[in-house]
């Protein structure tokens, strides 16, 4: 992939830009089976799972600097200017295709960019998601709620200016800090989540649920877990940290799943991410309105699972930092058979693993969810031996 920005050394993050795909591909794949193994971790390595080089990102993180006349879409450089950087190549060219109809909406309401250095101004990001439907969300990260009826009020021009247009928010992020946004969102449009079908299980996104920005390799992770925990043929399931229910909402739909009348219980300490996972079930009619073998607590995941007892297979997606110790203790004293364990970070995989000494890792692969870059998903299959 060629990109003009890297080149111009405007934007640097793609630190593997210009490095041919199979290399990066090759090297994510040693780095992982490397950090795995210095823990005697040596499991069966499937081939990586490729991603698109280029337009694969379903959701745009945009700075907004500059002027109301003038805002730019972007990056910020290091003294706290906005470089505009819209013709990004990673992005889903039906996101690009709306930014400059976001630039222009941005002056006619009088949407003030918020200016670092001097810390004032109102509009700080712009947060937009595809969805693979064409649909989209567009978030409207303010410093106060000020200029919100602003944005209200032009929602009709917005929504005739943007085919697809689906749900419209605004947050509020008062705080002077290198955080995405705060904590309290309002949602401007009738509609509150963004429908994402993902191998035939439509997860509903609100604005501030997380999903991986690689739909296509989203998809095929949650296509190998599934197949895996079928393998296993457990038929109940805990799905900590279960973010929005896609491990929670595949392990439960397969044939064999309803033939076994398989359970699982997804937890997530977030609660806006917990009423997207039911609301998914519930479309699926795989809820306790609907009969009962899925089901969504919003709680802590290591705190939920020292107070429940164990399923025959648990899943765990964690945050970068892992699972972490407590955790760690819990399932290698519990019952649970069978272990999915995706990470993001192979160093607190690796870390983690080593404190699992009862469990053996049979099964591991790759997912290449951003190209161009050093970051991975691993998925990591094990049993109790």
């Amino acid at each position: 992939m060629h990109c003009d920005y890297f080149d111009a050394g405007q934007c640097r993050s793609c630190t593997l830009m210009g490095t041919a795909y199979t290399k990066q591909l090759t090297a994510k794949q040693d780095r992982a089976r490397e950090a795995l193994a210095a823990v005697g971790v040596l499991p069966e390595w499937s081939a990586p799972f490729a991603s698109q080089e280029s337009g694969f990102r379903n959701k745009a993180k945009l700075v907004v600097a500059g002027t109301v006349d003038s805002p730019t879409l972007g990056i910020l450089d290091p003294v706290g200017n906005g470089m505009d950087l819209r013709s990004c190549g990673l992005y889903d060219p039906r996101l690009y295709a709306v930014f400059d109809t976001l630039a222009a909406f941005v002056s006619s309401a009088g949407l003030t960019p918020y200016d670092v250095p001097t810390r004032r101004g109102e509009l700080k990001y712009l947060i937009v998601t595809i969805s693979p439907l064409g649909e989209l969300m567009v978030r409207f990260v303010l410093r106060t709620r000020h200029l919100t009826p602003r944005v209200n009020k032009a929602l009709p021009q917005l929504f005739s200016a943007i085919p697809g247009l689906a749900v419209v928010s605004v947050n509020i992020h008062p705080e002077h800090k290198a955080v995405l946004e705060g904590e309290t969102e309002v949602v401007l449009s009738e509609r509150h989540t963004l429908p994402i079908p993902t191998n035939g299980v439509v997860l509903q996104l609100r604005p501030k649920s997380f999903f991986q920005t690689n739909t296509d390799v989203a998809a095929g992770l949650y296509r190998q877990a599934q197949a895996w925990i079928d393998d296993l043929d457990s038929t109940s399931v805990s799905d900590l940290y279960c973010g929005v229910g896609g491990f929670a909402l595949h392990a439960v739909s397969t044939p064999r799943a309803i033939e076994t009348q398989r359970s699982v219980i997804g937890v997530e300490i977030s609660a806006e991410a917990v009423e997207s996972a039911a609301d998914s079930a519930a479309a699926l009619e795989l809820s306790d309105n609907h009969a009962t073998r899925v089901r969504f607590v919003a709680a802590d995941a290591t705190a939920y699972a020292l107070e429940h007892p164990a399923p025959e297979l648990v899943i765990v997606n964690p945050p970068r930092r892992g699972i972490g110790p407590t955790l760690t203790a819990w399932l290698e004293r519990s019952d649970a058979r069978h272990l999915v364990y995706s990470s993001c970070n192979p160093d607190t995989l690796a870390r983690d693993l080593d404190e699992l000494s009862s469990f053996e890792v049979t099964h591991a692969r790759v997912f290449d969810m951003f190209p161009q870059t050093t970051h991975q998903e691993v998925l990591i299959r094990a049993t109790r031996r």
